[in-house]
């Protein structure tokens, strides 16, 4: 089946009296609305992976995820699209939720394994799968030069230009597929990532691994809630103030945060009046699923 579907998401300005009083333009890219599982950069990160299996005549896609990964249901949906049959490997001891009912609806193979176990991916895969010859590895999240492959695609459908990109950052593979993406047109526009770990730091590491040419970005790494996947009362309180005032729906884990950030850096006034921002909604929304419990 043709893995080269055209991929687009529109752009929408976010009005606040806030960017307002600091001469600010905002706007989202809404890469949530590619496709209702498969969305954001799930989709772009996953387009040439899916195409790199297909030339090498692999038909089973086995991958990697916690319990409530959005990467698990979007590979388990984009198999199923594309005519591959797939596993998931799951951190962790054997649980059902929702996420993972999704998972199984999609047709994907649950496998759970310890958190040690775990840390070395290459080994579970050649345990399970090693005598497997139409078997292929998909990395956990999508992470890869492929999928910085999709992700730098996003730049190409930028009708105009901006001063500041910003974006969720977990693997880096997103972060420096756009980086690339800017530079392959030799935009001016400074990147900003917004590292979801705790010490993100270290993803300087992962992004410029995958860059074509060394560039200068910013790295925001006090936008991180108390780690990956964690929350707080003001997170949580931002994120349904701006749902309810945007109809925009965001997450805590990814978009949440990075959203918190631009909000925060403009009252800070740390943007010259007069800028142009971009924010990219990397989709993700069915990680709410596990976080009801926090609203």
């Amino acid at each position: 089946m043709n893995i080269d579907l055209e991929i687009f998401s529109p752009v929408h300005q976010i009005n606040d009296k806030l960017f307002d009083e600091q001469g600010l333009t905002v706007f989202i890219k809404r890469d949530d609305l590619i496709h209702p599982i498969i969305s954001g950069n799930k989709w772009r990160k996953l387009k040439y992976i899916l195409k790199k299996a297909q030339a090498e005549n692999k038909t089973h896609l086995v991958t990697f995820g916690g319990a409530y990964s959005n990467h698990l249901l979007a590979l388990a949906a984009a198999a199923a699209k594309f005519g591959f049959t797939s596993t998931g490997i799951v951190r962790g001891e054997p649980v059902d939720n929702d996420t993972l009912f999704l998972c199984r609806l999609h047709g994907m193979e649950l496998l759970f394994t310890d958190r040690d176990s775990y840390h070395d991916k290459q080994a579970l895969f050649e345990k399970h799968f090693g005598g497997t010859p139409n078997a292929f590895f998909v990395d956990e999240g999508g992470a890869g030069p492929e999928g910085a492959k999709g992700c730098s695609e996003l730049v190409d459908e930028l009708t105009q230009q901006y001063d500041h990109i910003f974006c969720a950052c977990g693997t880096g593979t997103t972060a420096a597929g756009i980086i690339n993406g800017l530079q392959q047109h030799k935009l001016n526009t400074q990147f900003n990532a917004v590292p979801v770990l705790k010490n993100g730091s270290f993803m300087a590491d992962e992004i410029n691994n995958l860059l074509i040419h060394t560039v200068n970005y910013k790295l925001h790494t006090n936008y991180h809630f108390g780690g990956y996947g964690k929350t707080t009362p003001e997170l949580i309180a931002f994120i349904k103030k701006f749902t309810a005032s945007t109809g925009i729906l965001i997450e805590p884990v990814y978009t949440g945060k990075m959203l918190y950030a631009i909000y925060d850096m403009a009252a800070k006034k740390y943007f010259k009046r007069g800028s142009k921002i971009l924010a990219i909604h990397s989709g993700g929304i069915w990680g709410l699923l596990g976080m009801k419990d926090k609203f």
